[in-house]
This record gives C-alpha cells, sequence and structure tokens, in this order.
C-alpha cells in the first residue's frame, strides 16, 4: 500500500500491495516533505496510521506532524504517486491547534485559492491530482521552528491471498520518525490479523470492534515493512453507508473460472506511444510480453503507428510463424520525443485488434476524443510504467472498446499480464438491478478472484443481476443486498470513484460530471482537488463549501456577500466604461507630429502628463513635476549583435535583402499600411540564444541538428528553455516538423504548470500552429481560471484559428472580470482586442452580451505588446520615437500622442504600447528586465512580444518574437518600426 521508494522530492505512497517486504529494505530514509529554500531539511516528528478493512476493503489514515527547525516561515510540498485502486478519501490540517477538515474545490479555484491566500500569509493547505494518478500535497506556512500536522486517508481494494485478504504497509519511510503509532480495526473478524513477512513479534490487542498495537519508531520492525493476513468470506460480501439521505451498497462477488486461450487477429493495430514520458517505460517487459503475443499469433499483419505530437504514417509489417524481428527492429529504434497525441489516429475496418501500448498520458493535439471502434474490433491497453501511468484512463480505454488493460510493474508481472492478454478469463457482460440503481463496477474483469460492484438502494432489499462470460458461455448471477447489512464508511466514495473511473475515458467530454462526482463525495479527482482555510471569511470570499463545523457561521455572511456580488460586478463594468471613455478622448485628439522644443514639452503637452491610462481626467490633466529620466546606464545599454536585415516592401510582394551597417542588427521585417501611413514596416530582432548547446547546434550541418539536439538532451531534459532554443534553431534551418516536435515537449514536461504552458502555446503562434495552440491555451485556461491571461490568451488564439466568435467572447471575460490588482489595464487592452477582432470578422458577430458603451473599434497606425510567463515579475517595455523621445513607465506619454498603459510590476503583463497616427521615422522597441519575485520556470524570463501596423484595419499586420531575459537590468532590443 504504502511505499518508500521515491527520489529526493517524491514520497511513493502506491505501490502494488503483493509486492515483496524485502523491495522495503536497506533504503535511505527520504525527505518527505520538501521546502525550498530550507537550510535544514524538515523532519517527521512522529506518525500515526490507523487502518480500518473491510471486507476486501481498506482505508488508511496516516497523520503527519512536520518539524521545521530552520527560523523562517516554509511551504512545504509533497507529491506522491498512488496504484489503480486507491482513492484519496480525505485530508485534514491543523488549524490553532485542532484538525480541520478538507472540502471539495474545483481543481483551478483550488489553485487560484491558495495562491492567494499564501501571499496574504494565511494558512492553506491544498490536496491535488496533477496527473493520471500522481498527487501533491501543499501546505503553508509551517511555522519557524515550529510544526505542522497533516493527515490523509486512502481507500484501497486488498489483494487476495489464498483464501484471505493480503494487506502489505511498508514502512520505510517511517525509519526515522520519533515515534510511530499504528492501529488496525478489523471488523466482523472473530481472530487478530496475522503477520505473514518481515515486521517481527508484534502483538495486538482487542480494542472496541477491531485490534491496535503500538510500536517505536526506530524498531527493525519498521524498517523492514509489515504485511497482514485477514480472513475472507467465501461468498459474495456486501456492505451499506447512508450520505446525504441515499443508501450506498458496495458488493464483492466471487467469480471463478479457468481462462481458455482466445482467438488470436490475424491484422493487428499497433498503437505505439513515442512520445518523450515513454522513455520511463519498461520497453524491455513490453517486447518480452509481445513475444509471446506474436507467437500465439503465428502469422499475420501489423499496422504500426507512432503517435507524438503527430501521428506518423502508418508501417506494415509481416508477421510468419510469430516471427516479428523486422517489427521489433523498427521498435528497437524508435525516438522517443515529443508530446503526447494519443487520439490522433483513425481506425481501420479490417483490423481486428489494435494494441496500446503506452502510459495513458495525452496531454497534446486537436483531436480529444480517442476513436470509437467497430462492434468487431477490441482494444488492449498495454501499461508497463507503474506509477508513472495513467492506468484509470488506459483502463477506461479498452474496457469501453472490448478489451482490457493489461499492466505490470516488474520483470515478475510479464507472465501473468501475457496470460491477461493472450487468454479469455470470466468478465462481466453487464449489470441490472431491482431494487438499486446507479451500478458500477471497478472492472470488468474479478480482481484475485472477486468482482466489485456499488450502486445506490432505493428499496430495502434489493437484487442485483450480474451477467458474466465464463470460458465463452453466459450465466447469470443474482446478488441480494439488504439496507441492514454491515456498516462501512467507504461505500458512498467507493461508488463515486467507480463511476469517475468509468467517465475518465473522454474526460473532456464528461468534466462536470466529473467534477460534481467528486465535489459531492469530497474525492481528489482531475477536476476537484481538497482544501483547507484558515479563516472563515476566506470560505465566503472564494465560494467554497466549509467544513460542518464552520456552515452556520459562513451562511450568515454568505447572505451579505451575496448583495454586495451585484453591486461589484456593475461597478468593474462602469470602471472599464470610464476607462475606455478616456481613451476614446486621447484617440480623438490632433497630436502634433513636429519636433518637441524641449523635454519638459514632450511630456506635458495636452495636459496627459506621465500617467498610466485609466487615471481620471482631472488628474491627467495636471502638470508634470517629474524631471526628465536620465539616460540608461551602461549596464541597461542593448546588446549589440551583428546580421542581415531583411524587409518585405509593404506596396508589393517584392522582397528585398540589404544590409544596415549602422544598426548592425539581425531583423525580420513585415510591412503594412493603413489610409494614414502608407508604407509602415516592421523589423524584429532574431533571439539568438548563446548557450553552449545552441552553439553546437548551429555548427553542425542541417542534417544532424536534430541527432545533437537528442545527444545534449539528456543533460537538459528538465529545462523548458532548451527546448525553445533547439525549436528555434530548427525553424531557422527549415525543418518545421521536427521543430514542432521538440517544442511540443513542452507539454511533456510539467503537466499541470500553467507558465510553461503558456509559453507553448505562445511559441506554437508564432510558428502559425494555431490549431494547436488553441487546445494549450484550453488547458491553460482550465487550470487558472482566475488569471486573466488566461481568458486573453485563448481568445487571441481563437481569432488566429479563425473562431472571431469565440475570441470575443473569451475576451469579454476578461474586460467584466474582478482580477488580481498584479493585473492593471487588462480589461482595457482586451477590450481593444476585442473590438478590433469584431471590426475585421469575416462576417458579423454576435455582440448583444457586450455592454453597447464599449462597442468601438480604435484603428492603429502602431501598437507594441509585451508579455511575460513569470508571476510576481517587473519586465517594462520601452518605445523611443523618431523625436528621440522614450515612452516607459515613468513617461508613459509622448509628445505625438504615444500612450502606455499601466506599469505591470507583479504579474504576466501585459504592457501596451499605441500611437494612432505615427510621425515618420524610426520607432525603436525595447523589453527591460526590471526585478522579480520567484523562481523562473525556464530558467529566464521568457517574453512574447508583438509588433502590429494598421491594427484594427483590413490591413493589419503583426510581427511577433519570443525571447529570454536572465538578469535584472538587462535590456534588449526587441524591434522596430520604419515609417515612410
Amino acid at each position: 500500500m504504502f511505499a518508500a521508494t521515491l527520489l529526493a522530492t517524491t514520497i511513493c505512497i502506491g505501490m502494488p500491495a503483493i509486492a515483496p517486504a524485502q523491495s522495503q529494505r536497506n533504503l535511505v530514509a527520504p525527505q518527505l516533505l520538501i521546502a525550498k529554500g530550507a537550510e535544514t531539511p524538515v523532519r517527521v516528528q512522529s506518525m500515526a496510521l490507523t487502518t480500518e478493512v473491510n471486507g476486501g476493503l481498506a482505508r488508511t489514515t496516516i497523520e503527519l506532524v512536520f518539524h521545521n527547525p530552520n527560523a523562517r516561515r516554509l511551504e512545504g510540498e509533497l507529491q506522491f504517486p498512488l496504484q489503480p485502486g486507491q482513492q484519496v478519501s480525505g485530508f485534514a490540517l491543523d488549524i490553532d491547534g485542532r484538525m480541520r477538515a478538507a472540502v471539495p474545490v474545483e481543481k483551478a479555484k483550488g489553485q487560484q485559492v491558495f495562491e492567494a491566500i499564501e501571499r496574504r500569509g494565511v494558512d492553506p493547505g491544498l490536496l491535488e491530482q496533477t496527473a493520471g494518478n500522481q498527487f501533491k500535497l501543499r501546505v503553508y506556512p509551517i511555522p519557524a521552528n515550529g510544526e505542522r500536522r497533516v493527515r490523509i486517508s486512502i481507500d484501497q481494494s486488498l489483494q487476495r491471498d489464498g483464501d484471505g485478504w493480503r494487506l502489505q504497509m511498508p514502512l520505510g519511510f517511517a525509519r526515522d520518525v520519533g515515534a510511530f503509532g499504528l492501529r488496525v480495526i478489523a471488523r466482523g473478524q472473530g481472530d487478530a490479523p496475522r503477520v505473514v513477512d518481515g515486521f517481527g513479534d508484534i502483538a495486538f490487542r482487542r480494542d472496541g470492534d477491531g485490534y491496535s498495537t503500538r510500536i517505536d519508531g526506530h524498531s527493525t520492525a519498521v524498517r523492514n515493512g509489515l504485511t497482514l493476513r485477514f480472513d475472507a468470506a467465501k461468498s459474495a460480501q456486501a456492505f451499506v453507508q447512508e450520505r446525504d439521505g441515499q443508501r450506498y451498497f458496495h458488493a464483492e462477488v466471487p467469480l471463478a473460472g479457468a481462462s481458455t486461450p482466445r482467438t488470436m487477429p490475424k491484422v493487428i493495430g499497433l498503437l505505439w506511444d513515442s512520445s518523450a514520458s515513454a522513455r520511463k517505460r519498461d520497453i524491455d517487459g513490453e517486447f518480452a510480453v509481445l513475444d509471446r503475443y506474436f507467437a500465439a499469433v503465428g502469422n499475420g499483419e501489423v499496422r504500426l503507428t507512432r503517435l507524438r505530437d503527430v501521428a506518423e504514417p502508418l508501417r506494415t509489417f509481416a508477421i510468419k510463424g510469430g516471427d516479428w524481428s523486422a517489427l521489433r527492429k523498427e521498435l528497437r529504434a524508435t525516438v522517443y520525443d515529443g508530446a503526447s497525441a494519443l487520439a490522433d489516429w483513425q481506425p481501420q475496418a479490417d483490423v481486428r485488434e489494435y494494441l496500446l501500448v503506452s502510459d495513458g498520458f495525452s496531454n497534446y493535439g486537436v483531436a480529444h476524443e480517442m476513436p470509437q471502434l467497430s462492434a468487431h474490433q477490441r482494444m488492449y491497453a498495454l501499461d508497463s510504467a507503474g506509477a508513472d501511468s495513467d492506468a484509470t484512463r488506459l483502463a477506461a480505454w479498452a474496457d469501453a472498446r472490448g478489451g482490457r488493460l493489461v499492466n505490470w510493474h516488474a520483470a515478475g508481472g510479464i507472465a501473468e499480464a501475457a496470460t491477461q492478454l493472450l487468454q479469455e478469463g470470466p468478465r462481466l457482460v453487464s449489470i441490472d438491478g431491482l431494487g438499486a440503481d446507479g451500478l458500477a463496477a471497478a472492472t470488468r474483469y474479478p480482481q484475485s478472484g472477486y468482482l466489485r460492484i456499488a450502486g445506490r438502494l432505493n428499496l430495502p432489499a434489493a437484487v442485483v443481476t450480474l451477467r458474466v462470460s465464463v470460458q465463452g458461455h453466459e450465466q447469470s448471477i443474482a446478488v441480494s443486498v439488504a439496507a441492514d447489512a454491515p456498516e462501512s464508511s467507504q461505500v458512498a466514495a467507493l461508488w463515486a470513484s467507480y463511476a469517475i473511473d468509468a467517465l475518465a475515458a473522454e474526460p473532456e467530454l464528461h468534466r462536470a460530471q466529473i467534477r460534481r462526482l467528486g465535489n459531492q463525495f469530497g474525492l481528489v479527482s482531475a477536476e476537484t482537488s481538497l482544501i483547507v482555510l484558515e479563516n472563515i471569511d476566506d470560505y465566503v470570499r472564494y465560494d467554497i463549501a466549509p467544513p460542518a463545523e464552520l456552515r452556520d457561521d459562513v451562511g450568515r455572511l454568505v447572505a451579505v456577500r451575496d448583495a454586495d456580488r451585484v453591486s461589484a460586478r456593475r461597478a468593474q463594468i462602469d470602471k472599464v466604461v470610464d476607462e475606455f471613455a478616456e481613451k476614446t478622448t486621447w484617440w480623438e485628439m490632433k497630436w502634433p507630429k513636429d519636433a518637441p522644443k524641449s523635454k519638459e514639452e514632450s511630456r506635458t503637452t495636452d495636459g496627459f502628463g506621465a500617467r498610466g491610462m485609466g487615471a481620471p481626467a482631472a488628474a491627467m490633466a495636471a502638470p508634470s513635476n517629474e524631471q526628465p529620466p536620465p539616460p540608461p546606464s551602461p549596464a541597461m545599454a542593448p546588446r549589440q549583435q551583428s546580421a542581415d536585415l531583411s524587409r518585405v516592401d509593404v506596396a508589393g510582394s517584392r522582397v528585398r535583402r540589404a544590409v544596415d551597417t549602422e544598426a548592425s542588427k539581425s531583423l525580420t521585417s513585415i510591412s503594412s499600411g493603413d489610409d494614414t501611413n502608407a508604407n509602415i514596416s516592421i523589423a524584429m530582432q532574431a533571439w539568438k540564444p548563446d548557450s553552449p548547446f545552441a552553439r553546437r547546434l548551429r555548427e553542425a550541418r542541417a542534417d544532424q541538428v536534430y541527432a545533437v539536439y537528442l545527444d545534449e538532451r539528456t543533460d537538459h531534459a528538465d529545462s523548458s528553455a532548451f527546448y525553445l532554443d533547439v525549436a528555434d534553431i530548427l525553424f531557422e534551418r527549415g525543418q518545421r516538423d521536427l521543430a514542432l516536435r521538440v517544442l511540443s515537449n513542452l507539454a511533456e514536461m510539467n503537466l499541470e504548470n500553467r507558465q510553461v504552458l503558456r509559453v507553448l502555446g505562445y511559441r506554437l503562434m508564432q510558428a502559425k500552429a494555431d490549431a494547436f495552440a488553441v487546445p494549450v491555451f484550453e488547458h491553460a485556461s482550465r487550470l487558472a481560471e482566475e488569471e486573466p491571461q488566461s481568458w486573453r490568451d485563448l481568445g487571441l488564439a481563437y481569432a488566429a484559428a479563425g473562431r472571431e466568435q469565440d475570441a470575443i467572447d473569451s475576451l469579454y471575460k476578461v474586460v467584466t472580470g474582478t482580477w488580481d490588482s498584479r493585473f492593471p489595464s487588462v480589461e482595457l487592452i482586451a477590450l481593444g482586442e476585442l473590438n478590433s477582432i469584431a471590426a475585421r470578422a469575416r462576417k458579423p458577430l454576435d455582440t448583444h452580451a457586450i455592454d453597447r458603451r464599449l462597442l468601438r473599434n480604435l484603428p492603429l497606425d502602431l501598437r507594441v505588446v509585451l508579455s511575460w510567463d513569470s508571476d510576481n515579475t517587473d519586465i517594462d517595455l520601452w518605445v523611443t520615437d523618431p523625436n528621440g523621445e522614450k515612452t516607459y513607465y515613468s513617461s508613459p506619454h509622448s509628445y505625438q500622442g504615444g500612450w502606455l498603459s499601466h506599469d505591470c510590476t507583479g504579474g504576466y503583463g501585459p504592457e501596451e504600447f499605441i500611437l494612432r497616427t505615427a510621425k515618420p521615422g524610426k520607432y525603436k522597441v525595447e523589453a527591460n528586465f526590471f526585478g522579480e519575485r520567484q523562481q523562473l520556470v525556464t530558467g529566464a524570463t521568457t517574453l512574447q512580444l508583438h509588433l502590429f501596423t494598421g491594427y484594427g484595419t483590413p490591413k493589419q499586420k503583426d510581427q511577433s518574437v519570443t525571447m529570454r531575459l536572465k538578469d535584472t537590468n538587462e535590456t534588449i532590443l526587441v524591434g522596430e518600426f520604419e515609417v515612410e
């Protein structure tokens, strides 16, 4: 059940229950809770385990006390995987010396609330599912020189051991705890649990309806682990639980029967996951299983499709007398790289059986749903990745397509895996109920000789009929379930988990239903997390249902909040209306296009002064007393590089190349114009990373670049900057498909990191791969609904993909939302984008839901937008016009009418420079890294810059670039406008 095998940052809670206790010996004591920046590691001061066993079910509750020996408060993070059949069912955190139970919350909201409360220095705790069966617990704060108590409950199904049940409790991770307690409750058992392996002499005593013992945490017994054996009933056994007025049941039904060899197909579709994450699979073990599979096939044909960011073309291989050596050689040569688009294939009618060999992580591509098969086809899923897989989704995919999941976690499981693949054993065909509904099964195949089913009772006594297939013949099994059957606290949650597992085959289609079940039953799932809040006001502020003991107090506060919420939304719209009116006034003004007589004049013309957009009109009219900005210091000067200047003439399609010896910059230009200025060009600064691996890649021949990347990858596998730089070089060399594959690795790196996903989406849009960018931004928006960038990025991606209606709907969420103060001006920037998209749409859009006061397009000669990937970071946008006047945060309005949005000092941007009518000459665009207050996700801050001409007109053109800044006070030239 609980394992000690882990890396320095991970506690591995889930391990096969039948693994030998010997595997837990001689392990180095792990660091359970990781606290970044801790001078001395946080340690486990005490631990207590309580296990309740009901038939073949067990709930284990672990209570850990962590001690922080450091002189400052820390955030702790605990990451752990669970095995199939294990489910987190509870979480609690100490608040003011008392344990407070967590409550369910939508996953995206949970992340938002945790981070918002953490910034205020208040106590939150969050337990969430990251990907597959991986979980993460975040606790803040662990006080300086203090303790924090955490309690986690996990449900699981036991493994069969002869005529009994086996429960393994590896305890190697508890080796150095100061105190250790263990209590076992075995309901309905007359005899005490029996120690099976390696624990030493332990005496269990009667304790109410169970048995308990307490041992010293430093004993040899703890290091060796614990395996217990319990008696098992020989007939069907049912348990019930009442929850929220509904009676749920769970039954274990023996299903015996010999397995028989199944008829093997002659045409097989092999779907081989070749993504980067597949490197964690047991490839040799997979080949060993396929050896036996093709031996049973004899003669046949295999159609191979490699799946990664996009599916590779199908290849056909002949199998003769079980010889699959040609196919084996081809698979052995597979390069595992790129993201996982596991649904990117189409079934062929003459293929009888599909084998999907994968870890189950599908994180990329435009296809969300796994293809359906016809009635005569089936799919088997092979999983060798253990805890590094989404076994639940793989099982659901296979089960819905007539096959099953075949998985193993060590060489010793290969023979059993081959048996499951080659033989037809007993299986559940259908379930019907009289007096029961909502029927669900853990799996269609018996586990340890038992089928596990659950449902809801609507009569005092129900009969559930199982239609099963045994050795190719169908038969019925009737199971009687009485409402007064023995009680178990696990039943309702198990029913909900079975239902969620069935929906996991297509989570995109069933997200709301998965979320409802998780919320109702307090389960951690792909859509729900568990959260603990310290302040009662926060349950109200973030609209989170409180634990039972706080419901009355929270209910009184909710009534007041609801009355305030309506007026707050009205006030937000009115605020944007006022700011938009000020912007419109600026846009309608006639700005001078001569040279200013003095710097002071350039800063006070027409009363706009050095203020950000959205300031009150009276304040904007006040004269500025600020002094002219000093010239930048040498440390802040732009970096100089020598290269070509390439331009595209706006007046026609001809291309000309020249060398700009004065600027000595590597720039790529796209020219455009509007009715006022017929010739405006954009010249972008090419990004040239100077890392050793980048230099090596540039020095390689074009046909060697990808091979060099693979050679370097092991040393940089966890660096998103590495994949960005390699992709850029491949784009430069004209190898677009490989560049997109390398870029897609960002989707594999950290499945829940919205910042990395945004960088990926930006770069895909820059590469005009808009169809792939849309699902990336859709995922990011689900992870961070509370950040306006999520909806703005998604809206712009929709527009680029030709989905204008979806684009303005998403952008209007930004306009009307109430956002953190770290995101100034984002509403007005998004509103300008909304109006531009609506004005240039291919057909009229539905704008009835948009406040009419906000619908007006304001075309521009020049527009620059800067955004970045790192939260709590300050990047500044600088634009220097032909007058030599620099518009930046201290001087946001120029003499000729340039306007810079509010300075964004703590978020991701955006910052925007706009100019309605541009004076002829050159405009220099720069970005300055002012400072940051967090660890950067790419080893540096990744900037996304867009330069537009003719913005909001049919002639709109743009050019974008992605680049990075590492050091504060670093300034980089982004590009230039040239107005003729």
